[in-house]
């Protein structure tokens, strides 16, 4: 013990005779009540008070960085949750619709996610992650709540690819719901369009547009879109009507694969697929 403090003293001395006289000065200006003394002691006082503000500011200023940091942090993480509830929510609302679709229909429906998209200016498909395991068949209508999205023309084990109604590759056979009258359904690049319509027909603006039982593709009605523009042809007899589809083909995510399948007699212009079915 008496070595340690030896060697304490040999090694501070020096700090500990200045904190000494340091004390011991201000004990001495404490005592001294003279004008100049009493200046002295005020300033002294200040500057150490304005000191210790400084650094009792500085790390404040370092405590509430870090709080603030975490508190970012924090809302971060919250923003991230609410976004992924805001987006469970939305789902929820849409499988809801999908399921009561489901069970108001008399075909049995095939759930189905959309795990990729590929549009060009012709050639519209969706991927879903069902295939021919989940008893997924080429020629099968691809759904949603909305109406009709496309059809199944590829199937593997485990997915399939759909030729939605944004495909020149793709006529349906389609009816006006109100007059009950047919046209031939295609897509033309740029608008969906029910061609070489006889002018007699009595198609309007604003008529729903469904699948005709007519069609080998789908043999019951299923929403399309409604009726617009009616633009006359260059022959002059036939009237070219363009339809509004009801679904969203950049916006769908979750579909439903109707299980019903067209005869393998099929017309090949409506159909045009480019492989038999399998």
């Amino acid at each position: 013990m008496l070595r340690f403090l030896n060697s304490f003293w040999f090694n501070f001395k020096e700090y500990i005779i200045l904190s000494v006289l340091v004390i011991f000065s201000l004990f001495i200006i404490s005592q001294n009540h003279s004008p100049a003394v009493q200046k002295v002691r005020a300033i002294a006082f200040g500057t150490f008070a304005s000191v210790t503000s400084v650094v009792s500011d500085i790390f404040n200023i370092k405590s509430l960085k870090k709080e603030n940091e975490q508190l970012r942090e924090t809302n971060a993480k919250l923003m991230l949750q609410l976004s992924k509830l805001r987006e469970a929510a939305i789902v929820n609302d849409e499988l809801k619709e999908m399921l009561s679709l489901k069970d108001t229909s008399g075909f049995p429906l095939i759930s189905a996610s959309v795990v990729s998209k590929s549009f060009s200016r012709v050639q519209g498909t969706i991927t879903l992650n069902v295939g021919s395991s989940d008893s997924v068949k080429v020629g099968m209508p691809v759904i949603t709540d909305k109406g009709l999205v496309g059809i199944i023309y590829s199937v593997s084990s485990n997915y399939s690819i759909a030729r939605t109604l944004q495909n020149v590759d793709l006529k349906i056979t389609v009816k006006d719901e109100r007059t009950r009258e047919n046209g031939l359904m295609k897509w033309n690049g740029e608008k969906l369009v029910i061609i070489n319509v006889p002018k007699t027909y009595q198609i309007k603006k604003g008529d729903r547009i469904v699948t005709s039982e007519l069609s080998s593709l789908v043999p019951f009605p299923i929403p399309v879109g409604v009726a617009a523009e009616n633009s006359n042809v260059e022959t002059g007899i036939f009237n070219e009507i363009q339809v509004i589809p009801f679904v969203d083909f950049a916006k769908v995510e979750n579909v439903f694969v109707l299980k019903t399948v067209a005869s393998k007699e099929i017309d090949e212009l409506e159909l045009n697929f480019l492989k038999k079915f399998q």
